[in-house]
């Protein structure tokens, strides 16, 4: 069973080139470890984000990773 860290949350990403995204996200922990998932706007999975164990973040740095997460699925 899953446990939330962070609740979906919406965000629009600037990229490269004034292009931006937008975005959902959620934080959670299950017995694996700590993720994050990320979706388009109308829900479909875009990439997630295995979180180093012991990695504490506040808010602000989920969305630092979710840039950084979005411009290399973007990129490849």
């Amino acid at each position: 069973m899953a446990a939330t860290i962070q609740d979906w949350t919406e965000s629009t990403v600037l990229l490269k080139y004034d292009q931006q995204r937008s975005v959902k996200y959620r934080v959670y922990r299950d017995q694996s470890g700590i993720f994050q998932e990320i979706c388009d706007a109308s829900g479909r999975p875009i990439h997630t984000l295995e979180i180093p164990d012991g990695m504490k973040l506040d808010k602000s740095s989920y969305e630092v990773m979710l840039r950084y997460v979005l411009l290399d699925v973007v990129a490849a």
